[in-house]
């Protein structure tokens, strides 16, 4: 969970990203004359204009923590943290944009005032917003969010749903809490398969009613499960169990398992599984299926981490897979990369299927998105 965390600010000062000279952002004056913290944090360090603007001005900075605070208060409320992650940094992008902050391109000396001044403001809407419960409605972006969301039973089923989850969770050491929530989000998607939500997130919500029904009892069995665990978490995550049919739930968790054992959650959410084929014999079966995963934190677009956790090589400028190995790029966060994969699966006692696929190279299609 503290690994979450430092995502979140990490991306809001922009640790990570390598120095620029003093003199090559401002040339006409010096920064210190309108950011008094930029020597004492020395913000040099940092080359995102905005997040510079961050570190050395005394009343961002202060909000700046008072920010940080309000996303942790709100990682602390939900079961799926890394969609907060996501969202988070597309706020950040959308609030620089909105002040005149251009991706690396450095703020004129004789704007930088108006531009705190804005930062400042939209920073401090953003505490507001998200310290307000009814935020993480407004944030869903899912067609099943929706739906919770414009049901009030939903809603606080939902709610109870994840206060047993978080204090199961709660009970587990770092790495094992860390694949608990990309396995509750792995039954999030289940979910949205069984109850036919999957892939309509833009659907109004009177095509979404005959869902309610289906969506109310996954709700209700998993908290009559989370109950059933009596505060052992072990009872409910991490049990790796067979899969009944063939199916892309059986891909999904097939998935989850490679990642899992490739460290790939520090880097990439899996958001859709989706079946296109398959062909089932009495002891095997293939299933081919196509996964959406969106990128929480940069790496190479040929890396060990490209090729474990997507199952290949990626040329941004086309989209496409398998650029030279020497390629220098990376993906930014919230690019979105698709793959098509088959997965093959045994049949172990005529009532479960276990995966075969212990890796996700070779990918049979890849296409790179970019943002959402």
């Amino acid at each position: 969970m503290r690994a979450i965390a430092l995502v979140i600010i990490a991306v809001q000062f922009g640790l990570a990203l390598p120095a620029v000279a003093e003199s090559e952002v401002y040339p006409d004056r010096s920064i210190s004359d309108v950011l008094p913290l930029f020597n004492r944090n020395h913000c040099e360090r940092i080359r995102d204009p905005a997040e510079q603007l961050f570190c050395g001005d005394p009343e961002l900075n202060a909000a700046a923590e008072k920010l940080n605070g309000a996303t942790q208060e709100r990682l602390n409320r939900i079961a799926d943290r890394r969609l907060a992650i996501e969202e988070n940094v597309l706020w950040i992008g959308d609030r620089n944009l909105s002040c005149g902050v251009f991706g690396q391109e450095s703020v004129r000396f004789e704007d930088i005032e108006p531009v705190i001044a804005c930062l400042l403001k939209e920073t401090e809407e953003r505490i507001a917003i998200l310290r307000d419960p009814n935020f993480d409605c407004l944030a869903a972006n899912t067609a099943a969010g929706a739906l919770i969301c414009s049901d009030p039973s939903l809603a606080l089923a939902e709610m109870e749903l994840n206060g047993h989850v978080l204090a199961l969770i709660a009970r587990l050491k770092e790495n094992d809490a860390k694949d608990a929530f990309a396995e509750y989000a792995r039954w999030t998607r289940e979910r949205d398969r069984k109850c036919d939500l999957a892939g309509k997130d833009n659907a109004p919500l009177s095509e979404l009613s005959s869902s309610e029904g289906c969506l109310a009892g996954y709700l209700s069995q998993k908290t009559v499960e989370m109950v059933a665990a009596k505060g052992d978490p072990t009872r409910v995550f991490g049990r790796h169990l067979p899969s009944p049919t063939p199916n892309a739930d059986a891909v999904d968790l097939c998935v989850s398992q490679i990642h899992a054992a490739n460290s790939c959650e520090d880097f990439l959410r899996v958001s859709r599984v989706f079946e296109i084929d398959s062909e089932v014999a009495e002891q095997s079966a293939l299933v081919t299926a196509e996964i959406e995963m969106i990128v929480l934190s940069p790496f190479a677009v040929c890396s060990p981490v490209a090729s474990s956790c997507t199952g290949t090589c990626w040329d941004l400028t086309s989209g496409k897979t398998k650029p030279s190995p020497a390629s220098r790029d990376s993906f930014g966060v919230a690019h979105r990369l698709r793959i098509e994969k088959t997965f093959a699966f045994q049949n172990t006692d005529g009532r479960s299927w276990l995966c075969n696929s212990t890796a996700l190279p070779p990918v049979d299609l890849g296409v790179a998105l970019g943002r959402q």
